[in-house]
């Protein structure tokens, strides 16, 4: 067999060459020569599959190491009967965790403490639920607005879109861009819902760039109705727009989901997908994940400010101003060389492992800082007693 992927699907080579012969590409240069023979194509979001790409192909399986895949023409592969994964929740977790950094972040410039925010989470699938979690871990006030749930929803927890709005402190997007039905999410975050907002508010946006109308964010924040945004997704990626970075607290160039946990989730997905197609017992299982570069972090026992406690552990975890410093960088590079920067820091995203895989160790027990920090995901250990990551019991 053939398998044709993009490069930077880690692993992707190990799992996939027991099928047969791996290609490696840039996302995109994919072209409809390259898998003209092609049996698996393996991508992520910079690769349109389509018609256009895959007609007159034998491809059979094709698979996005991406949650969303609204790259990929599914109804054009459907009449074409070539199967199809996405990998769903493969970096839920990743994106919760780069939420939690931005908050610590904006408590850090802004000087409010989370247990007087509400949090407005709209969408609540796989991503948006570990939001929920986290920011209740936070103290924070969570408003959940999923309006297909909502539908169905017997016990009131999800409310209107406009209430959602017109409460929450900071609102955050984790819906799939749509563009057709009553919840079509293209450029939902328009002028409309921006006049709904809590003045003073925040807007972060994790999901797909086209969910926000830019133009009308930068009005609202040239004109004081919004304070300040968190961007990761960018409407006309790679080609961003230069003054909404620069009128941005956070900008981060589609990495909120690059964790190196949650990049190699979306592989094993996407194999044990291809092995049920195939009709192939699994085998590979991902071993040897990079260690964080800090594994054991310390929490200074003079610490008693809760938001200092958790904002110091969580940037040694995952510093999301670094991110920003990168991206802002794109400022200093040619015009015509801004795409492929962008590009490339995507392509060359160092490595970022999750917090359950530090440790976080120190004899501060104030303010509930250790508990928090546990629910987050962090290993704790207080005082020389390790505390697991499923509860609060001793190990």
């Amino acid at each position: 067999m053939k398998i044709v992927a993009d490069k930077n699907i880690p692993y992707v080579k190990e799992a996939f060459s027991e099928f047969g012969d791996v290609v490696l590409k840039a996302g995109r240069d994919i072209n409809a020569p390259d898998v003209r023979d092609a049996d698996i194509l393996l991508v992520r979001t910079v690769t349109p599959v389509n018609k256009e790409l895959l007609d007159d192909t034998t491809v059979k399986f094709v698979g996005t190491a991406t949650i969303g895949f609204d790259h990929v023409d599914v109804d054009y592969l459907a009449t074409r009967n070539i199967a199809f994964s996405a990998a769903a929740g493969c970096n839920a977790n990743s994106v919760a965790e780069y939420i939690v950094a931005a908050l610590c972040v904006l408590a850090e410039r802004y000087g409010f403490n989370f247990q007087n925010l509400t949090l407005g989470v709209v969408g609540v699938g796989n991503v948006g639920t570990k939001v929920v979690d986290k920011a209740r871990a936070l103290g924070m006030v969570v408003l959940m607005n999923d309006p297909p749930k909502g539908r169905q929803d017997s016990k009131n927890i999800y409310y209107p879109l406009d209430y959602v709005a017109k409460i929450s402190d900071i609102l955050s997007f984790h819906v799939p861009l749509t563009y057709e039905g009553q919840d079509a999410t293209y450029r939902m975050a328009n002028r409309e819902l921006f006049d709904k907002m809590k003045s003073g508010s925040f807007l972060i946006n994790t999901s797909r760039g086209a969910v926000v109308d830019t133009d009308a964010l930068l009005h609202v924040l040239y004109h004081g109705k919004l304070k300040s945004a968190v961007i990761d997704v960018w409407e006309n990626e790679p080609d961003i727009s230069m003054q909404l970075l620069d009128c941005i607290d956070i900008g981060t160039p589609h990495i909120a989901g690059y964790s190196s946990d949650g990049k190699i989730n979306a592989t094993e997905i996407l194999y044990r997908a291809a092995c049920e197609v195939f009709n192939k017992q699994p085998e590979w299982k991902p071993d040897n994940l990079p260690q964080p570069p800090h594994p054991v972090i310390e929490l200074p026992v003079d610490i008693d400010d809760y938001n200092t406690g958790i904002g110091s552990v969580v940037k040694k975890a995952y510093d999301i101003e670094r991110d920003d410093r990168a991206l802002r960088m794109i400022f200093r590079v040619p015009n015509k060389d801004r795409c492929a920067y962008f590009d490339r820091l995507r392509n060359e995203y160092p490595v970022r492992r999750e917090f359950h895989s530090m440790t976080v160790q120190s004899n501060n027990r104030c303010n509930n800082i250790p508990a928090t920090l546990h629910k987050l995901g962090f290993q704790v250990n207080i005082e020389h007693e390790l505390y697991e990551t499923k509860g609060l019991n001793k190990l």
